[in-house]
This record gives structure tokens, C-alpha cells and sequence, in this order.
């Protein structure tokens, strides 16, 4: 792919032709507490089947006859669902899976490397997930390289508003100590990378992701485009808690930042809900890592005061489908909620 291409990667309000899943089998993401699991994969897949296919990557044919008894007992219908044959290691389809970029009259698959947010060892399977999904469907597989590298890079790092802007932090991306995920790699690198594979013309830096996010910085649980135009950072009011400080940091940021064509993007805050916690570990509960799917919105919540008021937030601000929330107290031990497990599939 020249550096100069036609592809771009969409919006995620732009018109899906499936949502990507892959149905939880690894009791280790959330030991102790793995039973609700599939329940509220169920949930997910009912609020987003009805106008868009969803993909579930399955184990087996025996995986595939538990998932299909949790969606039909859920009420969920399976003709909109559709089921592929993969081993995986965790599943989490955000970060593993290609990213989907598109012309007016083509998907390509674009394929950086997936090493497990540079933390755990398991990871060989999950990564075979762009070369397997763009063989289903005949796509173009392009290996995303610098100097002969094989990139490395998860969906969850990145947001983008569909017109050549992503925004994206600093702690994921350029931290020399810790999850180094392309040691050396400097902002311009960063710059070409994405300019080259995904049509950016504009890159927007935060400086550090929340507490208790375990792969050190995604923006996905920190700061997110809704429109074209319109950013939404989460803000933390307890000076006490280990995110005010950082979050305040971000919010700076934002006021020096401009859009693709020289505008200043407009900003609204979303609040924090009270920490959670799950044995001694903070979670990284945010509604940031809300999903936006062709039917709905849907937004985690957390039996906190503040999910009326983060639906409200939202609502206000996408209109054209409606805002659902999806209980996340038990997902999020995963240290992930739903923006995490999902990955769009655009419609051409």
C-alpha cells in the first residue's frame, strides 16, 4: 500500500456490515467470576444483531452449541449471527483484530501485529486473526512495516473521527519501560504509520490513559470521538483519586488541539464512576469504552449514580440511534468492557 492511498479508516458510527466477537472461553480473564460472562455477551449481541451481522469466533463445534444455548435462551435470534471456527488465546477483538480500512468500492485488511499489549506470553493464536478474517472474505491482507518491521498496534490505542484525524497517548505508545510496544518508534514514526495504513493527515497526542487500565494507556477508556467534530474525555472530580491529576493533564491538552481542518474540535466531559475495585485490584471502569454499533449505543454501567448521567451525556450527543447501557460490573474484571471485546466490520 503507497503512502499515498485511497483507503481510510471509518468512523465507528459509519454503516457496519458486521460487528466482530469472540465468545469467552478463557476462565483466566475473569477468574473467580467467569459464570456472567456469556450472559452479557448475549446482551451485547441481542442490542447490536438486529441490524447488522455479528461474527462470533468460536473453539469448536462444541464452543459453538454453548454459545448458541446462551443466545437462544437469552432470546436472541441466530439468523443474523454467524459463527467461524478459530483457537484463540483471550478473544478480544478490538486489539486483535485487522484494521478495517475502505474505499469507495473496497474493504482491505490491514494487519499489524498483535503481541498481547507487550505484557503476557499467549498470544501465537490471537494474532492469527487478520490473515484468518481477511481470508473468510477475500480481503486484501497488508502487513503493516517501518524499516521492515512487522508493527505493532491494537484497536483500543487508537480513535478516529473518520476525516483524517486519530487521536491516540502517549503512555501506549512511546513509554521506553513499560509495554514498549515498537521500542525506538518516535511520534513521527507514529505520524507515517498511520498516514501510510490508515489515512490519518492528523495526530492527536494524550499523555496517560486511566488507573487500572491493564494495557498501560488506551485511549478507548479515556477519550473518544462521537461525531466528526466532537470529543468526550472522561474528567475525575475527587482530587484525592489517583486519575484526577492525569485526567486534568488531558483535559490541557485539549484546548490546544486542532481538527484535520484547522478547527478546534469541541469537547464535553464525561464523569468517572466511583472506583471499582474486585480482590484489591482497581478495574478500569470507564463509559468511554462505550460501543457504537448500527443499532445502538451501547454504554457500560456500573450500579453508580453517574451511569444516569453518562447515558444522559451520550444521548444528547448521538442522536440518530439510541443509547443503551449494559450492567459491566462483572465484564469489566476482565480489565476490559465492551468497546474492548468488539471490532466493526464496515459495510462497503
Amino acid at each position: 500500500m503507497d503512502k499515498k492511498n485511497l483507503f481510510r479508516l471509518p468512523a465507528e458510527w459509519e454503516k457496519h456490515e458486521a460487528t466482530w466477537l469472540g465468545w469467552p472461553h478463557n476462565k483466566q480473564d475473569w477468574p473467580g467470576k467467569f459464570t456472567p460472562i456469556p450472559w452479557v455477551y448475549a446482551e451485547i449481541v441481542k442490542r447490536i444483531s438486529n441490524e447488522e451481522k455479528v461474527r462470533i469466533v468460536v473453539e469448536s463445534k462444541e464452543h459453538q452449541q454453548k454459545a448458541k444455548y446462551v443466545l437462544s435462551s437469552a432470546n436472541v435470534s441466530l439468523s443474523n449471527v454467524e459463527f467461524f471456527y478459530l483457537k484463540t488465546d483471550r478473544g478480544w477483538m478490538r486489539d486483535a483484530c485487522p484494521a478495517f480500512v475502505k474505499n469507495d468500492n473496497e474493504i482491505a485488511s490491514i494487519n499489524f501485529k498483535f503481541n498481547a499489549w507487550s505484557k503476557y506470553n499467549n498470544f501465537k493464536k490471537d494474532a492469527k486473526l487478520p490473515k484468518f478474517i481477511a481470508r473468510q472474505f477475500n480481503l486484501k491482507n497488508v502487513v503493516a512495516t517501518l524499516n521492515d518491521r512487522h508493527i505493532v498496534l491494537e484497536g483500543g490505542a487508537i480513535d478516529v473521527n473518520g476525516s483524517g484525524t486519530l487521536i491516540t497517548t502517549e503512555e501506549c505508545l512511546l513509554n521506553s519501560q513499560l509495554q514498549v510496544r515498537n521500542p525506538g518508534f518516535s511520534k513521527s514514526d507514529y505520524h507515517e504509520i498511520f498516514e501510510k495504513y490508515l489515512g490519518i493527515s492528523n495526530v492527536l497526542w494524550l499523555a496517560k490513559g486511566i488507573a487500572g487500565d491493564d494495557t498501560h494507556g488506551h485511549v478507548d477508556d479515556l477519550c473518544r470521538f462521537v461525531n466528526k467534530s466532537t470529543l468526550v474525555l472522561v474528567q475525575e472530580k475527587n482530587v484525592t483519586d489517583e486519575n484526577y491529576k492525569s485526567l486534568q493533564e488531558n483535559k490541557e491538552r485539549l484546548k490546544d488541539f486542532s481538527l484535520e481542518n484547522g478547527s478546534k474540535p469541541d469537547t464535553v466531559f464525561l464523569p468517572m464512576p466511583e472506583p471499582v475495585f474486585f480482590k484489591g485490584q482497581r478495574l478500569p471502569a470507564s463509559y468511554a469504552n462505550f460501543y457504537i454499533s448500527n443499532e445502538a449505543v451501547l454504554v457500560p454501567t456500573f450500579n453508580d449514580p453517574n451511569d444516569k448521567i453518562a447515558l444522559g451525556i451520550i444521548g444528547e450527543l448521538i442522536t440518530d440511534r439510541p443509547v443503551v447501557g449494559i450492567h459491566s460490573l462483572d465484564l469489566v474484571w476482565g480489565l476490559g468492557t465492551i468497546h474492548c471485546l468488539t471490532h466493526e466490520q464496515p459495510a462497503i
